[in-house]
Order: C-alpha cells, then sequence, then structure tokens
C-alpha cells in the first residue's frame, strides 16, 4: 500500500543509535554502526525518531510499504523482541576463583581528564602521541586494559549511547590540530559501540591526515574478539 515511512540517509546517519531507543515500535536497529530499517509494518509513520536524529538523517517519504502491524508490534514488546539492545541485555558472566596476589597492579594513565568532550583539544600530552579512543565498558570488560591498550597512549573514553553527541567533529580537531601518531579505537562487540568507531573513521576523515587506524573489539564476557582491524 502507498503510506507515509520513514526513510533513513545512511551517509548523514552517525551512528549514535539516538533514533532506535526513540523508535517505540522498534522497527530500527544499528546494523554495522548505522541505523536501518529493520520492518516496515512496525514503523507507524508517526516520527518519533525524527527529532532524536542529530544529524537530519532521517524523513518521511511516501511510498509503497507494508501496512502497519499493531497486532505484532504489541507480540514483539510482550516477548521482548522489540527494541533490545544487547548492549543492555543482562547476564551473568560466570569465572574461575582469582588468585591472591600482594602485589598492587599500578594505572597507566598518564593524562586527566579522560572524557572526549572534557579533553582540552590543544593539551600538550597530545603532541606526537598515540591516541586511545575507547568505549566506557572496555576498561571493566577487559582484565588487563590498563596495560595493554592504555599504556604510553593517551586515552579518550566515551559512550555514544549514553552521551547523545557526535564526537567526530571533537576528535577531527584533536587529529588537526596535533601531531597525532596513531589512533586505537577499543569497542564493545555490542552494536551501539559502532558510533564510537564510525566517529573515529569519520573525523580521520575529516582531519585529511594518513593516521594508522587500529580497531579492537571486546566481547562482553571479556574476550578479545579482534585485535586489531
Amino acid at each position: 500500500m502507498l503510506r507515509k515511512i520513514i526513510r533513513i540517509d545512511e551517509e548523514k546517519c552517525n551512528g549514535c543509535g539516538a533514533c532506535a531507543r526513540a523508535c517505540h515500535e522498534g522497527a530500527i536497529a544499528m546494523v554495522g554502526g548505522k541505523a536501518r530499517l529493520m520492518r516496515e509494518d512496525y514503523c507507524d509513520g508517526l516520527g518519533d525518531c525524527l527529532p532524536a536524529c542529530p544529524t537530519g538523517a532521517i524523513s518521511f517519504e511516501m511510498r509503497e510499504a507494508a501496512a502497519y502491524d499493531e497486532a505484532a508490534v504489541l507480540a514483539a514488546k510482550r516477548d521482548g523482541a522489540a527494541r533490545a539492545c544487547p548492549g543492555s541485555r543482562p547476564g551473568a558472566i560466570r569465572r574461575a576463583a582469582p588468585v591472591a596476589a600482594d602485589v598492587a597492579v599500578p594505572s597507566q594513565l598518564s593524562q586527566w581528564p579522560v572524557q572526549i568532550q572534557l579533553a582540552p583539544v590543544n593539551a600538550p600530552w597530545f603532541a606526537g602521541a598515540d591516541v586511545l579512543v575507547a568505549a566506557d565498558c572496555t576498561a571493566f570488560a577487559y582484565g588487563n586494559f590498563h596495560a595493554d591498550f592504555i599504556r604510553d597512549r593517551v586515552a579518550l573514553i566515551g559512550c555514544p549511547k549514553l552521551d547523545g553527541v557526535d564526537y567526530a567533529e571533537k576528535l577531527a580537531r584533536v587529529l588537526c590540530e596535533n601531531d597525532v601518531r596513531s589512533l586505537t579505537v577499543a569497542r564493545m562487540e555490542v552494536p551501539c559501540c559502532g558510533g564510537l568507531e564510525n566517529a573515529a573513521r569519520r573525523a580521520l576523515a575529516m582531519s585529511g591526515k594518513s593516521i594508522p587506524l587500529r580497531v579492537v573489539v571486546i566481547a562482553t564476557n571479556g574476550e578479545l574478539l579482534d585485535a586489531g582491524r
């Protein structure tokens, strides 16, 4: 049938996930760091997702689409299938008993502040630095995070889902105005973390510099899924 339905411009999408959270019907999901309309029959065409988008990537269009299926949406909500973000799904992690140790593990953090939004663009520690852009959860999930990733790097942390901002512009300024040697992104396996990786990639493109980029993916159980790509 011909009806009003949303359209998502992937070129404008920054992967923040705000629209997916705003869609009460569960029609939108994050795929590969981009918002995507997964179920036409879940989209009621009312546009709750529009004001949530910070980049104007969502608009209305009139086209042939499946009719809105309210019964299916309600059933999906009852089953807990609609709008289920893997990053917020509860779960217990069982581990072997830790080995007692008397030696404290020292912090490898070399600067402050560490929040992306708070870090000064022209801070002296960016000069000639290897920069780590990390999702908030990574240091909690991966036990040896300080030694393996923070050591000898300037650490910047953030959460695209909770902060609700686009980090690309701030990171691009850091790269443009400083002699940064390399950029490492440490993210969790959950889809919402794709926004952090996407922001770093766009920042690098915006800077116009040829800076080595490494992306590390960590599982929610603390395993290193991808050590660099």
